[in-house]
């Protein structure tokens, strides 16, 4: 279990991976970044597992111990949550609803990897050390084994892919593949999303795009994406529309897919939307935090996190009605909302600079 490790980048690393839709961003605008906030502080843990228990805020519960738990994702017919730690030694959790156990999956102690090398034959194998996690995208399979696309940083840029098998008592997790970036494009991805017909789309703050990909076609930009500073990604259960978290805007964007001329409409919501996931009823939950860039970048880098509110809205997919449904002043609980996960009658809320994930009930 990576724990207390120094989790530092340049400036540069932070224009890439989230603030890159900032004019004139360069190695001297931000100063080193430690999301952990810990610096080179250990703390004692037992070896893959994280601590279950941590009090209450009021109605607002928590899941205790992943840190930096920057995206969610719901293991089907099963009582786990997997979730990803935005850090240089980062990792995948998988946390329980009922019990809040949360223990490390992968890489772990001992890796396991099967490449799939028909549909990932490109990919140049498996790499466990310098895993920065970032957003997560689950595909249901047939019974309890689904596949897992994961963004990850510093050792390499990179989709991740797993598989994911939750018959047993705990879940288990395979390393299958890989999408690298094409060459030349300058891409660092941030959110990625698996689509209906097979391939997978992600949003790009390097290049303020998004991008597809394709098995047999490889990568293609998505028109319409350009200028809206991409962030979070979702896209309709027919394919025919993505939903884009534009950060720098505080917007949230429906964006038709292969369609000539596309459509792009946009939701002004008022706070930087960071991820965006279907609920289980069918709105879009977005999630982030309302603050001005130099706050977020302040939190971040300095450990001066005052005057952040996370924020959770619920929204139809035709973004024609919307509804507040989270809003929460930072303090030591919860710093800087980044996702929302609707599990059963609960709704999961992971953000950064902490170790917990908070837990409501969904609103009705």
């Amino acid at each position: 279990m990576k724990v207390g490790a120094t989790s530092r980048m340049v400036g540069a690393s932070i224009c890439i991976l989230t603030l890159t839709f900032l004019a004139g961003c360069t190695d001297q605008s931000v100063g080193p970044l430690d999301p952990t906030g810990h610096g080179s502080e250990s703390r004692s843990t037992a070896p893959g597992q994280h601590r279950v228990t941590c009090e209450p805020d009021g109605s607002v519960q928590f899941v205790c111990g992943p840190e930096n738990p920057e995206d969610l994702a719901w293991v089907p017919k099963s009582p786990w949550v997997i979730v990803s730690t935005w850090q240089d030694d980062g990792y995948l959790s998988a946390a329980h609803l009922g019990t809040r156990e949360a223990f490390e999956i992968y890489p772990g102690e001992a890796p396991e990897a099967r490449q799939d090398m028909d549909l990932y034959g490109a990919c140049p194998g498996p790499v466990t050390e310098g895993f920065y996690a970032h957003g997560i995208s689950l595909r249901p399979g047939e019974g309890q084994v689904h596949t897992l696309f994961v963004v990850r940083h510093n050792a390499r840029e990179a989709i991740e892919v797993f598989e994911v098998d939750g018959r047993g008592s705990r879940p288990s997790i395979t390393w299958i593949g890989c999408v690298v970036p094409p060459e030349g494009e300058g891409l660092g991805f941030n959110s990625v999303i698996w689509l209906p017909d097979g391939g997978l789309a992600v949003t790009s703050p390097a290049t303020d795009d998004v991008w597809e990909w394709q098995p047999v076609s490889g990568w293609t930009e998505v028109p319409g994406s350009q200028g809206i500073s991409p962030n979070g990604i979702e896209v309709s259960p027919d394919g025919e529309w993505y939903y884009i978290g534009g950060w720098g805007t505080e917007t949230l964007y429906r964006l038709s897919r292969d369609q000539t001329p596309y459509q792009l409409d946009p939701l002004p919501v008022g706070f930087h939307i960071d991820n965006v996931h279907f609920d289980q009823e069918g709105h879009l939950l977005a999630a982030g935090h309302q603050a001005t860039v130099q706050q977020v970048v302040d939190c971040l880098n300095l450990s001066i996190c005052e005057g952040i509110v996370s924020k959770v809205i619920r929204v139809d997919p035709d973004l024609q009605n919307s509804e507040e449904i989270f809003s929460y002043p930072t303090n030591d609980f919860l710093t800087l909302g980044t996702a929302a996960i609707q599990v059963k009658s609960k709704i999961w809320i992971g953000g950064l600079r902490g170790e917990r994930v908070a837990v409501i009930r969904v609103p009705r």
